[in-house]
């Protein structure tokens, strides 16, 4: 059974990359030119509330259905789209149904959408269904729901009864392994009359490769795949519409005519090429690795002249919410925080790698076990000698890592062989023992808890190749216990959160093991929470 649809959403996603502003000629030669290639669906472009957006010529941001008609050919077996956000569009101005302009309309909405604003978001869907629209359901960013809210997402859409669903990988950021887990939900809890929608973003030059996984997977329902000629779209752009064409066609038998795509191609995307460029690049895929908008990739990208490590930190640096949307006040700000840390710190850690490389290194964190299990440890440093280094807190024979700035301030003028600072603690120093490194050379934003202290020494670590870790006073939080060596910790923080960080901190030192196994051994020689890791 042929069962796939290929939707092409050059005039509208691909055409946010120059705002939209198509030539009235460009759009319909364009709808001309797919229809007759015998693409299935065309999206022509959005649709806006005339009190958002002003429709005037030339543009794809149409205020009313009535605009499209005359770019949709006559006699055509294609059906035609417009593509309609939540919020930006009134369903009260949308006319009946009568077949001379667009027949369906995909209504996107975000998360924060679905979980403030549900009940509108729901009349809207309706009203756009009793207007004798086929309806099309696409939820912004698939990945920013977990399966429970997802399924909670299938549920309403079953509940609506549209024509299809869209898995929509809004910052290009699935692996195949994510497009198998939210199909695998999809499969069992969504209504198999109602078709499904993918729609691929390029970020991590994986948009063709799950598709074809997408197809591989969806046998028994309508599939519907999204694309645009050459990927066309903002930043890293969109599933090459050509590939799946020819990969339908000749591996699959479907009739798309690709010399009809291909001259399409030569005459109407190639001259965009001189203008604008798209496509995979590595600021594209920081987007993808910490799903940001593409227009903070591209406003890092234009307003700075940075390396490819320094623009991954600081689009690490936005609030995760805050990357969905875009903030160029905000971006400035961290570059310019970012740029306040980062230091040189080759002295440093050539230094450092004189101590520790190729060694066995001690490190003890300020846990309660460091007093409970003293002569464990004490009878672990007579065996096997090795270099010990502290956390955040002073002993006067070792070395002290610290990563906080209050915690130094606290521990300047107790006695220890000498400090070892990030550069978000003191970006220079004229004191012999203290030694400085990069901070955001440490940290994986990835994780909430990113700065722990322990965490990015464990790190510095690694950078420095010694031989073996064992760690020490790496207690994890309990309720009701004093869980540090010393008083002047707080542990206030930690009173409502304990579970969360506890399961947060396990997570990212099973994942640094699993990182450096087995160039580097990893040993807890004291009892902790975070112990099941090893």
């Amino acid at each position: 059974m042929k069962n796939i649809k290929l939707l092409d959403c050059m005039l509208r996603d691909g055409g946010r990359l120059f705002d939209c502003k198509f030539s009235d000629y460009e759009i319909s030669q364009i709808t001309d030119r797919l229809s007759k290639s015998n693409i299935d669906i065309i999206e022509i472009g959005f649709l806006r509330d005339p009190a958002k957006t002003n429709y005037t010529k030339n543009s794809t941001f149409f205020n009313d259905v009535s605009q499209m008609s005359r770019f949709i050919p006559r006699d055509t077996k294609t059906k035609y789209v417009a593509f309609a956000d939540y919020g930006m569009f009134d369903p009260d101005l949308l006319p009946v149904c009568d077949g001379s302009s667009v027949t369906g309309l995909r209504v996107g909405f975000t998360k924060k959408n679905f979980n403030q604003e549900k009940e509108g978001v729901k009349k809207a869907l309706r009203d756009v269904k009793s207007k004798g629209y086929e309806l099309f359901i696409q939820g912004v960013n698939s990945l920013g729901y977990n399966d429970e809210e997802f399924v909670e997402v299938l549920e309403m859409v079953n509940e609506m009864e549209p024509f299809s669903f869209g898995i929509v990988d809004t910052y290009g950021a699935m692996f195949p392994e994510d497009v198998d887990r939210i199909y695998s939900l999809v499969d069992k809890h969504l209504n198999k009359k109602i078709a499904l929608d993918f729609h691929a973003h390029n970020n991590k030059q994986l948009a063709f490769a799950n598709s074809i996984n997408v197809i591989n997977l969806c046998k028994d329902r309508t599939l519907i795949i999204d694309g645009t000629l050459e990927g066309v779209g903002k930043c890293a752009g969109n599933l090459n519409l050509e590939l799946i064409v020819n990969y339908l066609s000749d591996e699959l038998g479907y009739n798309y005519d690709f010399d009809e795509i291909l001259d399409t191609i030569d005459e109407f995307i190639r001259p965009l090429k001189n203008k604008y460029s798209w496509g995979y690049s590595v600021p594209a895929l920081m987007g993808g690795l910490y799903k940001s908008h593409p227009n903070n990739i591209i406003y890092l990208f234009d307003k700075f002249r940075l390396s490819c490590k320094d623009f991954k930190n600081i689009i690490s640096m936005i609030d995760k919410e805050k990357r969905q949307r875009y903030d160029y006040d905000d971006i400035e700000r961290l570059y310019l925080e970012y740029s306040d840390s980062k230091i040189d710190d080759s002295y440093a850690l050539e230094r450092l790698k004189a101590k520790y490389e190729n060694k066995k290194v001690l490190v003890k964190s300020p846990g309660h076990t460091l007093i409970d299990y003293k002569s464990n440890i004490d009878d672990y440093i007579k065996s096997n000698n090795p270099e010990v280094i502290t956390v955040s807190y002073t002993e006067s024979d070792f070395m002290c890592f610290v990563g906080n700035k209050r915690r130094y301030e606290k521990l300047i003028d107790k006695k220890h062989e000498g400090f070892v600072l990030t550069s978000n603690v003191k970006n220079k120093t004229d004191l012999e023992d203290e030694l400085i490194v990069n901070y955001n050379s440490l940290i994986d934003r990835r994780y909430a808890l990113y700065d722990n202290s322990v965490m990015m020494l464990l790190n510095l670590l690694k950078k420095l190749r010694v031989a073996e870790i064992a760690i020490a006073g790496f207690d994890g939080y309990e309720l009701g216990k004093e869980n540090y060596n010393d008083e002047s910790f707080n542990n206030d923080r930690q009173i409502e959160k304990t579970d969360e960080i506890n399961r947060e901190i396990s997570k990212m030192l099973r994942d640094f093991i699993d990182k450096v196994n087995p160039e580097i051994k990893i040993e807890l020689i004291t009892p902790s929470l975070y112990e099941g890791t090893e």
